[in-house]
């Protein structure tokens, strides 16, 4: 028979829901034979005491029968013993027989108030949902991607990251969670998505925000530059006269967005840069300029 469940993972019978959670997953995640390598065998059978200890007490209703003494550890129904005659004396009315027989009473009136009379004892019950966190890359959540996540219970999860996730999106994996018992379904993985910045793309809805560092003379005299994008590098034609600061739509290149049946737009926004040395012509034309030429922004 399996070990109490509560003494498994080392909380009170007052424990809440949250603290059980916390609990097992940071003793699964102790315990898992990858991070065990050297004893293997032994972290197995210590997960596998921990996951039937959470089927147990990190289930309201199993828990609920557990505490009240319709279930055992493994979570099948306990069967109340009677004593043979117990209280009686002989036939009706004999020695001490005016009390009820004590197979009259126990768990079989527990059943019949938990389940109603007549039926049958626990009914199946659907595995519990688990929760797991996923950090992708900026491309990986814009693009789309195909991930593994290894549990800290042991196995491992294949999911596709789809095309324009976002950050903080849930996924869904249908039948991933925890077991159901007495042949219901299983619960599902929920995984939350975590999108690391980028050092040059930014996103704002569907479309993409990218700051192009432009030379001076780019500036004023126009030029075609090659451009990075989600889905590869484009040719934006910068014109003649751009200010520092003006942006320029490169249609179709953001985030595809299925749900929204749309294509995102990339944002460029031209920052002009100067050289990082100082260059003497470079200021003495500029000041000769400035005297017949000078012009007010301001």
């Amino acid at each position: 028979m399996a070990e109490d469940p509560y003494k498994v993972l080392g909380v009170s019978r007052s424990a809440s829901e949250e603290e059980i959670r916390r609990v097992y997953r940071k003793l699964a995640k102790e315990n898992h034979p990858d991070l065990n390598p050297d004893k293997k065998a032994a972290a197995e059978e210590v997960l596998k005491a921990l996951n039937g200890a959470f089927a147990i007490i990190g289930d309201e209703d199993k828990k609920r029968q557990y505490d009240l003494g319709v279930i055992d550890a493994n979570g099948e129904p306990r069967r109340a013993y009677s004593r043979a005659g117990a209280g009686r004396s002989g036939g009706p009315g004999g020695g001490q027989g005016g009390g009820q027989a004590a197979e009259d009473f126990g768990f079989g009136d527990i059943f019949t108030d938990l389940f109603g009379r007549g039926r049958p004892g626990p009914q199946p019950v659907r595995g519990q949902d688990v929760r797991y966190s996923l950090e992708v890359d900026f491309l990986e959540a814009a693009v789309g991607s195909r991930k593994r996540v290894t549990l800290p219970e042991g196995g491992v999860l294949d999911l596709n990251v789809p095309e324009g996730v976002t950050d903080g999106q849930t996924l869904r994996l249908k039948g991933k969670g925890l077991a159901g018992q007495r042949g219901a379904e299983n619960g599902d993985a929920l995984v939350e998505i975590k999108v690391r910045a980028h050092p040059e793309f930014r996103r704002e809805s569907d479309d993409i925000l990218y700051d192009l560092p432009i030379t001076i003379d780019e500036a004023v005299l126009g030029a075609r530059i090659e451009v990075p994008t989600i889905s590869g590098r484009v040719h934006l034609t910068v014109p003649k006269n751009t200010s520092s600061g003006q942006a320029f739509r490169v249609k179709g290149k953001g985030v595809n967005n299925a749900g929204a049946g749309k294509l995102g737009d990339q944002i460029v926004t031209v920052r002009i840069v100067l050289p990082e040395r100082p260059d003497e012509s470079l200021a003495y034309f500029l000041s000769e300029w400035r005297k017949k030429n000078g012009y007010r922004v301001r």
